[in-house]
């Protein structure tokens, strides 16, 4: 029987403090990372309005020299994540369900590189962080961004959903 730490499961290998676009490029090769799944809303976008910041559309167009790069969200509409991808030139998948490993494991499958190489880059702990490392990923958990692509300094719900990791953890994320 194989046993399952959800304790390891929650903690994202790299926590930035701050937004996506402050990610260093050479952080992440240094971490032989070479393709990016990038959550989109809270992450990329507000949870509002899909309008790109265009810090963070510069630091993807950029990030796309070095890596591939796929959008993978829970978000349900196609429209609103299609409008994402296209200003991107990205692929996407819309409807993730994650935590669930079914759907990303199939995009996983599709990239030439194994999944510990596949860094999953997101703002929540149980949907991002615990959906990557079940896939084995390299997990990096950011800060939410705001309708104009800052950082939220206090987001209430991803400060409950981190203190609940820390119960669970014994971790500080």
């Amino acid at each position: 029987m194989i046993r399952i730490n959800i304790k390891e499961l929650l903690i994202p290998n790299w926590k930035v403090n701050d937004k996506i676009s402050k990610i260093s490029i050479n952080d992440l090769s240094s971490k032989n990372v070479k393709a990016l799944i990038l959550d989109v809303d809270g992450t990329l976008i507000s949870g509002k309005k899909p309008v790109l910041s265009s810090d963070i559309k510069n630091w993807i167009d950029n990030s796309k020299k070095y890596f591939y790069i796929y959008l993978f969200s829970n978000n349900p509409s196609k429209s609103r994540i299609k409008l994402i991808a296209d200003e991107l030139d990205l692929e996407f998948t819309c409807s993730g369900g994650k935590p669930s490993k079914k759907k990303l494991k199939k995009v996983i499958d599709k990239i030439p590189y194994s999944s510990n190489e596949v860094a999953i880059i997101g703002d929540r702990v149980f949907t991002d962080i615990l959906v990557g490392n079940r896939l084995g990923m390299y997990t990096i958990l950011v800060d939410s961004v705001d309708y104009y692509g800052k950082r939220i300094e206090k987001n209430n719900f991803q400060s409950l959903e981190r203190y609940l990791a820390r119960i669970i953890t014994g971790d500080i994320l």
